[in-house]
């Protein structure tokens, strides 16, 4: 799990930081999406924001889930998204994204989205499985309870 945990820290991490260096650029290319002014515009600040503010979650146990689970929801849109434009179903290629990322195809980004969605998916099985082992585990005895 700490394996899960780390790549999508690192991948959000990287993401968060590339996208405030260059927010200028971030900006542009946010607006250039196939998208409504309004959400071009949000997705500015708030894509940043949710990449570090899951991060910052999976830092404890006891927001780990909760910030698997922002991770894994943006994962899942980036990830339909990229399949959408890859179906063409906007009419047109838009920018790719900030950093590395930016090299590589919608294909391939495609390709490393799922990736990210499949290990987001094992972090919070897992970590949904360790919470439910604390549910029914009696604190401090080493014994587990019976329902």
């Amino acid at each position: 799990m700490i394996a899960c945990i780390s790549l999508i820290a690192l991948l959000f991490i990287y993401t968060a930081t590339a996208k405030l260096i260059d927010i200028t650029r971030f900006r542009h290319d946010m607006l250039n999406q196939p998208l409504p002014h309004w959400m071009g515009i949000t997705a500015v600040w708030a894509l940043p924001t949710l990449e570090i503010l899951s991060v910052a979650l999976m830092l404890f146990d006891r927001t780990r889930l909760t910030g698997l689970w922002i991770a894994w929801s943006m994962m899942l849109l980036f990830t339909l998204y990229t399949a959408l434009i890859l179906g063409n179903t906007f009419g047109r290629i838009p920018c790719s994204c900030g950093g590395f990322i930016r090299t590589l195809s919608w294909t391939q980004h495609l390709y490393f989205n799922i990736f990210f969605l499949v290990t987001a998916s094992v972090g919070v099985f897992m970590q949904t499985q360790l919470e439910v082992l604390k549910i029914f585990h009696a604190p401090g005895t080493g014994q587990t309870e019976n329902l």
